[in-house]
């Protein structure tokens, strides 16, 4: 399988408004519930009136469009990085996955994967 490291630093956020969405960038993920509305994007795109914040993060996808049958994928990855004692942040698409880590582990992570047979593009 292989996967593809994305360039851009993200940031992971709490916003307290939706107006407050990067919606002309190229790559952010939106999460709302009746508790929150979350945003991962680029750090260089984080809105300025965040709740919270954790900037640090980069990510990686997984290559191809992933059919709803397939199963597994992501825990086998998470599998993997826990192993390593390395902690994730996941978000998904319609068509693939993305995997979150910390700048600080993701050298170890590649690592990791390459190991039990992830290829990097």
């Amino acid at each position: 399988m292989q996967l593809q490291l994305l360039n851009e630093p993200l940031t992971v956020c709490q916003l307290k408004d939706i107006r407050d969405l990067p919606l002309s960038d190229d790559l952010f993920f939106i999460g709302k519930t009746d508790e929150e509305l979350s945003l991962v994007c680029k750090t260089s795109a984080t809105p300025a009136s965040t709740l919270n914040r954790e900037d640090g993060w980069r990510a990686f996808r997984i290559i191809g469009v992933l059919d709803f049958s397939l199963i597994g994928i992501l825990s086998k990855i998470s599998t993997i990085l826990a192993e390593h004692e390395i902690g994730i942040f996941a978000v998904s698409t319609y068509n693939t996955d993305y995997i979150l880590v910390k700048e600080e582990n993701l050298q170890k992570a590649v690592a990791a994967l390459k190991q039990n047979g992830y290829d990097f593009c």
